[in-house]
């Protein structure tokens, strides 16, 4: 166990931070997840809309820093493909 001061903020913020992103990381998947199902189920029009929620909260987590930009843009760009392939 930490000692001093500084160190014993550092693990309490550390402790926040890996919940935080454990909850947008979640998130991220469910999101994939639905645009992925609606495809899978050949629904054009449900696939269309969650790929709208997908791209603009894909590119959220982009600003929050849980993903980087260029990972984001191939995430949204492969769900793109496969929305315009039905």
């Amino acid at each position: 166990m930490a000692n001093h001061k500084s160190a014993l903020k550092r693990i309490r913020q550390t402790e926040k931070r890996t919940e935080r992103n454990r909850f947008y990381r979640t998130r991220l998947k469910n999101i994939v997840k639905a645009v992925r199902t609606a495809i899978d189920a050949g629904n054009k029009e449900e696939a269309a809309e969650s790929l709208k929620v997908a791209n603009k909260q894909i590119h959220k987590f982009v600003s929050k820093g849980l993903l980087k930009k260029e990972t984001a843009a191939r995430k949204v760009s492969r769900l793109h493909q496969a929305v315009n392939a039905l």
